[in-house]
């Protein structure tokens, strides 16, 4: 058992009850705390009840399906990691899912040592992207008439505040640490992802597109797309 692991709590949603009582003994043996629901509205009244460190969301499930789920829970959380179960392998399924917010997508079948090296990697990312330790001038960056705060996850403006979820803001600081210079699509898959395929590429084009959304407001602030090759946030100072 990771000692670590006790202070992880993580709310498992899964109305199949043999798969949920093996994951929820796995993940109780490697030291984490499972609260689980069987079906989506259970879930969220959990989530609403206590404070959790990771979701892992079916899909399909009775009352409220993983998405819908998903939705919410970012509605009162924007950075917790989202992780969905899905015993359907397509493509817009996928897609759906990295809009949602979520942070990575297993297909049933699979085994519980993958589940558990997928959480290990969630979490260890969550915790480099986390600025609470690092010095205050990396934390915040000007861009245009906009001001990002990465580790409070805002972006204000003239307008007012938006706030981002984690995996936005993890893109939006890295694309910042190359202002002005093309960051190329292997680097930020592996930086932000932890891996580089064709379905996390088109989850991060997703993220890209709504980047782009909240910073039109500031014509001298853009994100261009280099074909192939990666993207560059150009600021005119």
């Amino acid at each position: 058992m990771e000692e670590t692991n006790t202070k992880i709590r993580i709310l498992f949603v899964e109305d199949d009850p043999n798969l949920s009582m093996i994951l929820k003994d796995y993940l109780e043996m490697m030291g984490y705390t499972v609260v689980h629901a069987g079906d989506g509205e259970a879930g969220l009244k959990l989530f609403k009840s206590g404070h959790f460190d990771l979701a892992i969301l079916d899909v399909m499930m009775p009352k409220k399906d993983g998405f819908t789920l998903a939705g919410e829970i970012r509605e009162k959380n924007m950075s917790i990691p989202i992780v969905f179960l899905t015993a359907k392998n397509l493509k817009e399924d996928r897609i759906k899912g990295f809009r949602q917010g979520c942070d990575d997508y297993i297909t049933k079948p699979f085994s519980t040592e993958e589940l558990s090296l997928r959480i290990k990697a969630i979490l260890k990312r969550c915790a480099v992207s986390d600025d609470t330790h690092k010095p205050e001038e990396s934390r915040f960056y000007t861009l245009g008439h906009f001001q990002f705060d990465s580790n409070n996850l805002t972006l204000t403006s003239p307008q007012g505040e938006k706030r981002l979820t984690r995996k936005e803001a993890n893109l939006l600081k890295l694309l910042c640490q190359h202002k002005n210079t093309l960051l190329s699509r292997e680097v930020a898959l592996e930086t932000i992802w932890g891996e580089n395929d064709y379905f996390i590429g088109r989850s991060m084009d997703v993220f890209i597109t709504k980047l782009r959304k909240y910073l039109k407001s500031d014509p001298a602030v853009k994100i261009i797309n280099v074909h192939g090759i990666g993207f560059k946030l150009e600021v005119k100072e």
